[in-house]
């Protein structure tokens, strides 16, 4: 959006400076003793954490709370190396300061992108509380350990708060010290790997967690958005708030005068309280001149396969080898045209800011997962110097990729702004919805070839979307290896499989309709949440034809050549350990009797590797189910999954992260899903869309394949796997092959009759 133009320069910046890649250190300060301070507080041996006098470790999470138990995660990474007594931490989630870096909760990648960086400053702390606590005992530190949150000697022993109390631990790092620390072999892990209870349970169970919803300050005021008819293109011919008046507690209606564009025909009714405030928002009479984009789910869709279908179309992604030669020589084409609605957050907590002036400081409260980029933007918004705008931290109500891009703190800030007081603006369920970021409808076509054996001689797989990137932070957009402009890699991530193939091309095509039409966002698993649902049943489907058996035919596909055989550190084994997890899988959930399922069951399979080649999560699910062929309702019966996302950090919250992104993925699958008509989704409230109850949980078996490789990403892949599980399950059932998401029963008894 145009609100980020202008900042792109402090984007950048902080991109390449402290804590982007090692965490540590801007790159103009690398030489000499940087880190290891003392301090009123205590020892910090690095920016990522405190020792304190009194024994406390205070490790600062600039990651996001949004279910996810993220501090508990990394503290135990920063606990293990420094040996620390677990009950002696304490997780601290800080506000915004350009010492973080960049600060961002999203793709999996908290305890991926840094385990080593805290890993390294766990191990710095516990290097300079040997030094010290052995030079309090009087005796070499080449004798004495560190563990427990004490050094120890023989029978001797010094604890790490008398240590810092005593000012003795002194030593410092430079980042060169920091890169060269031996880190602890994995077979002395005491904390990593092993099940602990998470910080942050108690205090959401007690109801004194502080999530964005439920901060005060005094003086505050309510409001609630007025919003016009479509996202883009808005202006406000006129307004009237006279019935609006007439309400106890009203105080006024503020129009919204934008710089970034963000807030397009916006008003905001200002109340005592937000009762009074959602109550005047109604009554507030407003007409508009609209030129907006106002399509419908059908249109997005069908220009979605008119740009598949045109091969001038789109970028490269991935390409290795001629598959457009062999597939144009080929005898026979596989084909497959693959489609997915789009789907909405619905978050539990709705959107919600509050905004207030600090005298020369603004200072804003709100669930938030990626300050750093909506930073510059609010900061346009206010027109003032980023270094004057603080965003505090608190729990998020779900976040699920909503809160990546926080654009609703901008009208909170410009109301709050206008009445001169600090004001929480909270969104109804409506506005929520209509002012969501969604998963872009997509289309998407595959054409395959296969040779004598059924092995993969070309592969082409094209996918028309909305690319999130493109709008929200499009520094990330990435050149397309044609040179046909850029492609955004979040719109197309999953497409590149790990099949063995002698040649392959994944294209990635903006769908400009859904530009205009919506603010395309990323939604908890992002591309692979429909990239997967394509390739795992476009090789489901190739099994079937080729008369091979689904898991037969995908284990002879995953042969571990080429690229495909991973690279160290984060995808050591490749595609050998989806075949492990596969097999395991195979064998939990009973794959060799499924021939003698009763009528109307079925069992079928997929595979997925989380979000991105680079971070590989391996997870194998077996979806069984029961198909009712005279209504086509689907009911799952079992969900088998098994899962290596290499160390677990937590292995309770990794559980209740597969638990959870499973059963997303069983929503996305046969419930969630709605329709654009004429600009805003049909479905405003959860009557009418309906995410999966409590009633259709299937029973669930999910099993962790422990080992020491590099941790990988957990909040997603889980629901990658699902869909396609469910949909081969149904064509093992009835012989109903269905390629649109989510999967209707009118759709399943179409397809039972072609």
């Amino acid at each position: 959006m145009s609100g980020v133009d202008g900042t792109r320069r402090w984007f950048l910046a902080s991109l390449g400076s402290a804590a982007v890649a090692t965490g540590f250190l801007p790159a103009r300060a690398k030489a000499g003793p940087l880190f290891g301070g003392v301090s009123s507080g205590g020892y910090s041996p690095t920016l990522w954490y405190e020792i304190g006098g009194d024994g406390r470790i205070l490790v600062h999470v600039t990651r996001a709370e949004m279910g996810q138990h993220i501090g508990t995660a990394l503290a135990r990474v920063i606990a293990e190396e420094l040996e620390a007594n677990w009950d002696h931490v304490e997780v601290v989630h800080v506000d915004t300061d350009p010492r973080w870096g960049m600060m961002i909760t999203g793709g999996s990648w908290s305890v991926h992108k840094s385990f080593d960086q805290l890993s390294r400053a766990g191990a710095a702390g516990r290097i300079a509380l040997l030094d010290a606590g052995a030079r309090m005992l009087g005796a070499p530190a080449k004798e004495c350990v560190a563990r427990d949150s004490e050094i120890r000697h023989g029978s001797r022993s010094v604890g790490y708060a008398d240590i810092v109390a005593s000012g003795k631990v002194t030593r410092q790092f430079t980042e060169a010290d920091l890169a060269s620390i031996a880190l602890k072999p994995a077979s002395e892990r005491r904390l990593l790997n092993h099940d602990t209870v998470a910080r942050d349970v108690p205090s959401k169970v007690n109801g004194t967690a502080v999530y964005g919803i439920d901060r005060k300050i005094d003086g505050m005021v309510f409001a609630r958005p007025i919003l016009p008819p479509t996202r883009y293109g808005n202006s406000i011919l006129s307004w009237d708030d006279t019935a609006a008046r007439k309400v106890p507690g009203y105080l006024r209606t503020v129009v919204l005068e934008d710089p970034t564009r963000t807030c397009q025909g916006w008003l905001v009714a200002v109340a005592e309280s937000w009762p009074v405030a959602a109550k005047a928002a109604d009554l507030v009479e407003v007409r508009y001149k609209s030129a907006g984009g106002a399509a419908s789910d059908e249109q997005m869709l069908a220009e979605g396969a008119r740009l598949v279908e045109s091969p001038s179309t789109g970028g490269v992604f991935y390409q290795d080898g001629d598959p457009l030669t062999r597939i144009a020589e080929a005898h026979e084409v596989y084909e497959g045209t693959y489609r997915t609605h789009t789907v909405l957050h619905m978050h539990l907590e709705p959107l919600n800011a509050l905004a207030w002036q600090d005298g020369k400081t603004w200072r804003v409260h709100a669930g938030n997962q990626w300050q750093s980029i909506t930073l510059p933007l609010v900061a346009k918004a206010l027109g003032i110097d980023q270094a004057d705008l603080v965003f505090e931290t608190s729990y998020l109500g779900g976040g699920f990729g909503r809160r990546l891009y926080c654009e609703h703190i901008v009208p909170a800030a410009l109301a709050a702004k206008a009445m001169g007081r600090p004001l929480k603006l909270i969104f109804a369920r409506s506005d929520d919805t209509k002012f969501d970021q969604p998963r872009s409808p997509t289309v998407q076509k595959i054409r395959s070839v296969t040779d004598g054996t059924g092995a993969l001689l070309a592969y082409d797989h094209r996918c028309a979307a909305g690319w999130p990137t493109a709008s929200i932070s499009p520094e990330f957009l990435t050149p397309s290896q044609d040179g046909n402009g850029s492609v955004d890699q979040f719109a197309i991530s999953g497409a590149d499989h790990w099949y063995d193939s002698a040649s392959q091309r994944i294209c990635a095509i903006r769908n400009d309709l859904v530009h205009t039409t919506l603010l395309p966002g990323y939604l908890r698993s992002v591309a692979p949440g429909y990239t997967t649902w394509a390739v795992e049943t476009h090789i489901d489907e190739l099994a079937h034809k080729l008369g091979r058996d689904p898991a037969e035919y995908r284990l002879a596909l995953l042969g571990a050549k080429g690229r495909n055989g991973g690279a160290a550190p984060h995808a050591v084994g490749g595609a050998k350990r989806l075949r492990t997890v596969m097999e395991r899988v195979l064998e939990k959930a009973g794959w060799s009797g499924r021939g003698k399922l009763p009528p109307g069951k079925g069992m079928g399979l997929a595979l997925g590797t989380g979000q991105e080649r680079e971070m590989p999560t391996w997870i194998a699910t077996v979806a069984q189910v029961a198909v009712d062929t005279q209504s086509g309702t689907v009911m799952v019966e079992r969900l088998t999954s098994v899962v290596d996302a290499g160390t677990l950090a937590h292995p309770d919250g990794a559980l209740a992260q597969v638990e959870g992104s499973m059963l997303w993925g069983l929503s996305l699958a046969l419930f969630e899903g709605t329709e654009y008509e004429k600009g805003l989704p049909r479905d405003l409230n959860l009557d009418t869309y309906t995410p999966v109850r409590m009633t259709d949980v299937p029973e669930m078996d999910i099993e962790f394949l422990r080992n020491d490789h590099m941790p990988v990403g957990l909040g997603e892949p889980g629901v990658v796997s699902i869909a396609p599980a469910i949909g081969n399950a149904i064509f093992a059932a009835v012989g109903a092959r269905v390629r649109d998401l989510p999967i209707r029963p009118a759709a399943v008894r179409a397809a039972m009759g072609a």
